[in-house]
């Protein structure tokens, strides 16, 4: 082990003589995510409860370097981060599965105006990095108000009737993944939708969530 530690970091310093680049998380020279911020993504996987009443697992809290990675790959384009973010978020969605057979992963999509602006999803990124293949059941029809602009109580009507599935979903189970769990309103918005087109939702997985408005 120690051998191939020591390969992969000597693999690391050449690309980044190549390729040079700062840590995500702290800003360190040389490393796409360092060591030291590595270690601050360890999941402690844990069942919460959203405001609809649906359990939610969530691997990180949604502060210091947590926050700056999550913040670096969803505003900065740093996609270079989502593989190992992906680590957290698949030991969150393994929870998630063990709640029923035959479930489907549906990541929450960003919205239009989202997309067009990074090129890329960020749930659907770290789940392919991760291994897991999601369902492509729901579609964004409006963009709504950033959710990071809004109150806990304005969050909810903010995102109400802002999805919809693309077919009818009978018979089907559904695991809902996202990034962070605040209040829990993306979250609700998609069971909504899911419920609309006859499907069944079980559960949430995200990769973090925000401590103080969760409280």
């Amino acid at each position: 082990m120690h051998v191939i530690a020591r390969l992969k970091s000597a693999l690391l310093d050449a690309w980044a003589v190549l390729m040079p680049v700062e840590c995500g998380g702290c800003g360190a020279d040389d490393r796409s995510i360092c060591t030291t911020c590595i270690s601050a993504i360890v999941p402690v996987t844990t069942p919460r409860s959203s405001a609809s009443g649906l359990t939610v697992f969530t691997a990180l809290t949604y502060e210091g370097i947590v926050r700056r990675l999550i913040l670096a790959m969803k505003e900065q384009n740093r996609t270079d981060v989502a593989r190992a973010l992906a680590i957290p978020l698949s030991a969150a969605v393994t929870r998630g599965l063990a709640l029923g057979d035959g479930v489907e992963l549906v990541a929450v999509p960003s919205s239009r105006a989202a997309y067009r602006r990074r090129g890329y999803d960020p749930v659907s990124l770290m789940l392919r990095h991760g291994g897991h293949r999601a369902s492509r059941v729901l579609v964004s029809v409006r963009s709504a108000t950033r959710q990071k602009l809004l109150g806990v109580e304005d969050r909810a009507t903010n995102m109400r009737g802002s999805l919809r599935a693309r077919t009818p979903l009978g018979g089907r189970r559904f695991l809902i993944i996202d990034d962070v769990l605040t209040t829990g309103a993306t979250i609700a918005e998609a069971a909504r939708a899911i419920r609309a087109a006859g499907g069944e939702v079980v559960g949430a997985a995200t990769l973090a969530f925000t401590p103080r408005l969760r409280e």
